[in-house]
């Protein structure tokens, strides 16, 4: 079962995703065993802490946005689950997003996503991840974002691929790729790339 982060819980009604601005402090992730299971590892840095914004369909149960929090929370990094927009809205809102993961198929609310949830991804809620990336990008500083789409039509995968371009994503998985060891991969380059390996605020 995605556990959201604690504050997002009792999430208050906001606007739709779009409007700006994003603050706050860190909040706190999952705990669990250390490292990255089966493989590659991410470097970490005293004194510095990353927030990790995941957001996750409720029918990804167990799903790899379910074990990836209590791996890196030991490494440093804050993950702070999402499963609607307007929940990814208000964690945008309330703390420094340092990296963003986004499923595009997250849907808009908290009551869409719960009602949908016995459905599966072939449920007809609307599919609201692109308004998260235009959220993201208005930002001021916007963070590096790695996007998750699932299998759609031609149409539907090219708008797909436009936001995700539009938003100059670091990188595009497929659903049915995505598990623990693809995403730590994906996370490690992003970090490499952006941050140099080190966790922003840590010492130099």
């Amino acid at each position: 079962m995605l556990r959201r982060h604690p504050e997002l819980n009792d999430t208050p009604g906001a606007t739709p995703p779009g409007g700006s601005g994003a603050g706050g402090s860190g909040g706190s992730g999952g705990s669990g065993g250390s490292g990255a299971g089966g493989g590659t590892a991410m470097p970490g840095a005293a004194g510095g802490r990353l927030n990790l914004l995941l957001t996750a369909a409720p029918w990804a149960s167990n799903s790899w946005a379910d074990r990836l929090p209590p791996l890196l929370d030991p490494l440093g990094v804050r993950s702070v689950v999402a499963c609607s927009a307007r929940e990814a809205e208000y964690a945008i809102r309330r703390f420094p997003i340092h990296i963003a993961v986004v499923d595009l198929g997250v849907p808009l609310d908290a009551g869409s996503a719960e009602a949908g949830a016995g459905a599966g991804p072939a449920c007809s809620l609307e599919e609201a991840g692109p308004r998260v990336l235009e959220l993201l990008r208005r930002l001021n500083d916007p963070p590096p974002t790695v996007v998750i789409k699932g299998p759609r039509s031609t149409r539907d995968n090219t708008r797909h691929m436009t936001a995700a371009l539009r938003c100059d994503a670091f990188a595009v998985v497929d659903r049915t790729a995505a598990n623990v060891e693809t995403m730590l991969q994906v996370l490690h380059r992003c970090l490499a790339r952006f941050y140099a390996n080190r966790w922003p605020g840590a010492c130099s």
